[in-house]
């Protein structure tokens, strides 16, 4: 089974690498033209949303650090 890498980019998108399918709400799939590697953006600003197009450049800020979520509700 190939992987999937997403990183958190600070101020910034999450860059998706690897074997992955992106999907509407209706379950249709995105054109990815071949692409194993994009970036989605978590800003809002982008014109070409769900994809990053570099609008948050300078208006978004977010160190991104790893840690350690709280336990899963039982």
């Amino acid at each position: 089974m190939a992987s999937t890498k997403i990183t958190v980019n600070n101020n910034g998108s999450l860059k998706i690498e690897g074997d992955f399918e992106i999907v509407d709400r209706n379950g249709q799939a995105y054109d990815l033209n071949g692409r194993n590697v994009i970036s989605l953006c978590r800003c809002g600003m982008s014109q070409n949303k769900p994809f990053c197009d570099g609008a948050h450049k300078g208006h978004f800020e977010h160190d991104a650090i790893a840690f350690q979520l709280p336990p899963k509700k039982q």
